[in-house]
């Protein structure tokens, strides 16, 4: 199995932004986290960062084909943007939403997720976890476990 792990913007100063919230671990902490798991599960992955809306799309777009599951954090585009959510039903690869933060309590602002639409499955609240709780379920589903 073939799993795209997606990052949107801010994710890489994990650590250093807002601690309160995102925790104290870094960016780096988190991918090689994701590594180890997924090496233990047998499950190749690959991970990807941007500050950048439309390289997160053609990042997307490129998945077509390749990988069996995506895991995406869209983070702030998660309440703006049409274009991820369109490309995801693009590729129509299975998707899991995670949010490191417990985004139900927080602003108004945050409620809205386009890419919920399309997401068989949203983590929020669960911190780094959350990454691992999303591989699971890509790997269940693939299963025929969900």
């Amino acid at each position: 199995m073939k799993i795209l792990v997606i990052n949107g913007p801010n994710i890489n100063m994990l650590g250093v932004r807002e601690p309160e919230i995102y925790g104290d671990k870094s960016y780096k902490a988190l991918t090689e986290k994701i590594k180890c798991y997924a090496k233990a599960k047998g499950v190749k992955v690959k991970l990807f960062q941007s500050n950048y809306e439309g390289d997160i799309v053609t990042e997307i777009q490129r998945a077509l084909n390749i990988f069996d599951g995506i895991v995406i954090n869209p983070a702030a585009y998660t309440h703006t943007s049409v274009a991820i959510l369109d490309a995801l039903k693009s590729v129509n690869i299975p998707a899991v939403e995670v949010h490191i933060s417990d985004v139900p309590a927080r602003e108004e602002f945050r409620q809205i997720s386009y890419v919920k639409q399309y997401c068989f499955k949203t983590i929020t609240g669960h911190g780094l976890e959350g990454y691992i709780e999303a591989i699971d379920s890509l790997i269940e589903r693939a299963e025929g476990k969900v």
